[in-house]
């Protein structure tokens, strides 16, 4: 079956969602992070960034905030273009774990399996992987450089989140060492935790974001720079991530309720894949208990709902003018 949606149709939903979700005042900024709790709670901004390259905004779209876990997407892809599918599953995995995105427990229960690139441990083990083993400076290279080429621009690093992310970052550092001890970290582990903590301080706008969706959503073709960042055989695998653990413990409810592959960070970003049609993303600082922003969430399903937008139900999607 073919659906036809006209842009002015995507235009319009865009602006019902952000007019339906501005007012919101659930959730709170994640605290744990003190630079985080200090963003102004009420920004918001919704980018979708269409396979032909364009993008519609509203709200705030230009502002610069904290990447965090939305980046492990970026180094997953960065490590499957270096390792391939079936090693990245024999040294780390492609599961679910069903628990909160930092846990040690899980760990443990996967038998000393880091089990997916998009959560902690598995995130810390993919900066590990990195290639040229050994060299953080290189390693560092490479990791802004796929996050650039996926969102069409650089990021930047917020300085002041990245020394506050270290000064906090107590519970990842148990992470590290337990995969040290279980030899599931595979180069310095203090340097795959500096990585690793990095990359999540690194400041994005909800427009790259939804340009790094539509890119994965495009095969790995850049629809805005025209450029092709990955190999468009790791398309597939790298959206059932993100369908599988884009919510960590939320994912199957995330899915059954909005139809769309997505990865949240507790900087308030959710970024979402729609494959063949487009990528989408969506801002707000404060969070629910379980580290994603609550007007992002509502805005990407209002969008998805009302366009009759969904990765399971078999239609082939024209965006027509």
């Amino acid at each position: 079956m073919i659906k036809n949606i006209s842009v002015s149709q995507i235009k319009e939903v865009v602006q019902q969602a952000y007019e339906q979700v501005k007012t919101n005042t659930d959730g709170k900024n994640a605290d744990y992070i003190p630079f985080l709790s200090g963003v102004d709670k009420d920004l918001f901004g919704i980018s979708i960034c269409l396979l032909n390259g364009e993008t519609i905004t509203i709200g705030d779209t230009d502002y610069i905030f904290g990447i965090e876990s939305v980046s492990k997407v970026h180094t997953a892809i960065l490590i499957l273009q270096q390792y391939g599918v079936q090693q990245i599953l024999g040294m780390i995995g492609a599961d679910a774990t069903g628990l909160p995105f930092n846990s040690l427990l899980a760990i443990l229960q996967e038998n000393n399996h880091p089990s997916t690139p998009l959560v902690n441990a598995g995130a810390i083990t993919a900066c590990s992987m990195v290639q040229p083993v050994g060299n953080p400076e290189a390693k560092w290279a490479a990791i802004v450089k796929i996050i650039t080429e996926l969102a069409g621009s650089a990021p930047k690093l917020i300085e002041e989140l990245y020394k506050s992310e270290s000064e906090t970052n107590f519970n990842n550092r148990s992470i590290t060492w337990l995969l040290k001890n279980y030899n599931r970290i595979y180069d310095d582990p203090e340097m795959a935790l500096d990585l690793y903590t990095r990359q999540c301080s690194l400041g994005v706008t909800a427009t790259q974001l939804a340009i790094t969706g539509a890119t994965i959503a495009n095969e790995g073709f850049n629809p805005v720079t025209k450029k092709q960042v990955f190999h468009e055989e790791l398309a597939a695998p790298v959206t059932s991530l993100i369908a599988t653990v884009g919510f960590y413990e939320h994912s199957g409810d995330w899915m059954y309720t909005s139809g769309i592959p997505a990865k949240t960070g507790v900087g308030g970003g959710i970024m979402g894949v729609m494959p063949g049609v487009m990528g989408i993303s969506a801002f707000a600082p404060p969070i629910d208990e379980s580290g994603n922003s609550v007007k992002a969430q509502l805005a990407i399903k209002h969008i998805m709902n009302n366009l009759g937008l969904n990765v399971f139900n078999g239609k082939q999607i024209n965006i027509v003018k």
